[in-house]
C-alpha cells in the first residue's frame, strides 16, 4: 500500500501520533507549513508517488532523502522502488 508520494512510511512515522497526521496522500497540506515541495511535484505531474516519475530520483527527492535533520539516508527511494 502507499503511503506517501515520497516513499516514506507514514505507518513508521512519530508525527503519525504526535501530530495526528494522516499522511500527505490523505491532507490537502503538511502540518508543518503551507506546503511540501515533493508532494506539490508529484501531483502536479499525475503521479502517485516519486518511484513513477521519469526524473526518479530527482534532487529534490535526493534532498529530501538525505537531509542532515530529517532524512533517512536514502531509505525512502528504496521504498519507492519497491512500489513501482
Amino acid at each position: 500500500m502507499i503511503e506517501s508520494r515520497c516513499g516514506l512510511l507514514c505507518s513508521e512515522c512519530e508525527y503519525k501520533v504526535q501530530m495526528n497526521c494522516g499522511g500527505c496522500i490523505h491532507i490537502k497540506k503538511p502540518f508543518w507549513g503551507e506546503s511540501c515541495p515533493v508532494k506539490a511535484c508529484c501531483e502536479s505531474k499525475e503521479k502517485e508517488h516519486c518511484g513513477h516519475c521519469g526524473e526518479f530520483p530527482c534532487d529534490l527527492l535526493k534532498q529530501f532523502a538525505y537531509d542532515e535533520n530529517q532524512g533517512d539516508n536514502g531509505r525512502r527511494i528504496e521504498q519507492c522502488k519497491l512500489w513501482k
